[in-house]
């Protein structure tokens, strides 16, 4: 799928709606297959993002969990380190 499309349930501080929209833009560009679309599409792209968006923050809102919310920085780290062992170097 979407691999720049992060997991944003049980974070602390939580997904802001910058970021929930920042994958909602995502999802759409793949679904759509436009990176920006033309002038004839770009209202429904718009709508669908913003639909999306809304979306993704009520299904978010809605879940519940008993773990401990992720820290953000912790998990910044892994990806990094992740990333560092997947393509070699130092990121």
């Amino acid at each position: 799928m979407c691999r720049n499309i992060k997991t944003l349930f049980n974070f602390s501080p939580p997904a802001t709606d910058l970021e929930i929209r920042d994958a909602a833009l995502q999802f759409v560009r793949k679904l759509s297959g436009f990176t920006a679309p033309s002038k004839a599409n770009e209202a429904a792209f718009n709508r669908a993002v913003e639909e999306v968006a809304a979306t993704a923050r009520t299904l978010i809102d809605s879940l519940t969990t008993y773990s401990l919310p992720r820290d953000r920085e912790v998990e910044a780290a892994r990806a990094k380190a992740r990333s560092a062992l997947r393509f070699g170097g130092a990121s």
